[in-house]
């Protein structure tokens, strides 16, 4: 029985779009919610820029992507490319050349913005690159970026000048018989972003990227994606994220994922609940859950552990989740397993005994759905 059944409050239901691939990653339709990141590294620089990719696909990156601004860099997407262990989006702007080239290196998917490429024979020469080597497209209308036409048209970026762009762009690609394209129309403004996207989605069925563009640091940035991205997910729009920080790209993909989970639309890795501590509490409850968190970082397998300094809501939460832990009096404390009770424990132990715990429920876990599948 799942979940909504039981509780319908808590139903998603997602928009209909139809699925592309960007290498093997389905996006759209019915698969599970992509999340992606984009490099940071100069592209030329492939041993700088790998160890980046390697580093977001750690995390759980599905697709990443790599600024292509000149021919040296399309060069060396070709090598990062054949070393990636997830799909390569080629980020193209202006030359239509970089794409064609980023096309025949490789790349999975190439992001462009036909508006910015120029002359319409110019962007059939990129859908032609596109198709002769596999490859899907991203359209990327940014409200930032917005052209002359449209601004003179509008006064300024808003809604329908987002949305008309994107569907212009469609347009052409539609017009050279090529629909393995996804559509963004980002914008740094919530309001703008979440208007443009809900009327981009009742406006046709392809997949959509969502995110907001320019977001900010790790936590204002972190914020602002999670009130933009969670309020167009908790909607049903969006098939793949990304989460726009000027921070690690690694911090995007930890964030996105934050971000699914708590929607419930994704899980992976270690879900934590725990009290924000008060004068209750019977054991440091910050300090604990700072370095649990950075000791269950290796850990995949979705699953939870409430982490609370006292019985006042201790024990409602350890009901519910796969490990808990509960604050108790003279230096010891209860353990729950499986929304049981099982053991106490004294504070010498608590940091390494939870980890323990932990890993063991994740390897069951990961039994299980081994089980399962034979």
């Amino acid at each position: 029985m799942s979940i909504d059944s039981v509780r319908p409050w808590r139903a998603i239901a997602r928009r209909k779009s139809k699925q592309i691939m960007v290498g093997n990653v389905p996006v759209g339709g019915d698969a599970p919610i992509s999340v992606q990141t984009m490099t940071n590294t100069l592209t030329t620089d492939v041993k700088a820029t790998l160890e980046q990719i390697n580093a977001c696909a750690e995390v759980g990156a599905d697709i990443i992507r790599v600024s292509c601004p000149d021919e040296a860099s399309t060069t060396a997407l070709k090598e990062i490319v054949k070393e990636s262990p997830i799909p390569i989006v080629a980020d193209i702007h202006f030359h239509y050349k970089r794409g064609i080239e980023a096309a025949e290196a490789g790349a999975s998917c190439l992001r462009i913005n036909p508006g910015n490429i120029g002359k319409r024979e110019r962007v059939l020469e990129v859908v032609k690159a596109a198709k002769d080597n596999n490859c899907s497209m991203r359209i990327g209308v940014n409200g930032g970026s917005l052209g002359k036409r449209l601004l003179d048209k509008y006064a300024e970026p808003c809604p329908d000048a987002l949305v008309e762009s994107a569907l212009e762009h469609a347009k052409i690609l539609e017009d050279a018989d090529f629909t393995e394209f996804k559509i963004a129309v980002k914008a740094s403004d919530v309001f703008l972003a979440c208007a443009s996207y809900h009327a981009l989605a009742d406006a046709c069925d392809y997949p959509l990227h969502v995110g907001i563009t320019e977001s900010g640091g790790l936590i204002g940035g972190s914020i602002r994606s999670a009130i933009g991205v969670g309020n167009l997910l908790w909607a049903g729009v969006g098939d793949t994220i990304r989460i726009s920080l000027s921070a690690d790209p690694v911090e995007e993909i930890k964030t996105g994922y934050a971000i699914l989970k708590s929607l419930g639309l994704r899980h992976r890795g270690v879900n934590v609940i725990s009290c924000p501590s008060c004068a209750r509490q019977a054991f440091d409850v910050v300090k604990t859950v700072q370095v649990l968190e950075e000791r269950l970082e290796h850990i995949s397998t979705p699953l939870t552990l409430s982490v609370l300094g006292c019985i006042v809501n201790g024990i409602g939460e350890a009901k519910h989740t796969d490990v808990g832990f509960i604050g108790g009096g003279n230096d010891t404390h209860q353990v729950y397993l499986n929304g049981l009770p099982d053991h106490r424990l004294k504070d010498e132990d608590i940091i390494q005994h939870i980890v323990s715990l932990v890993e063991k429920k994740a390897e069951e876990l990961e039994k299980v759905k081994q089980d399962d599948k034979a």
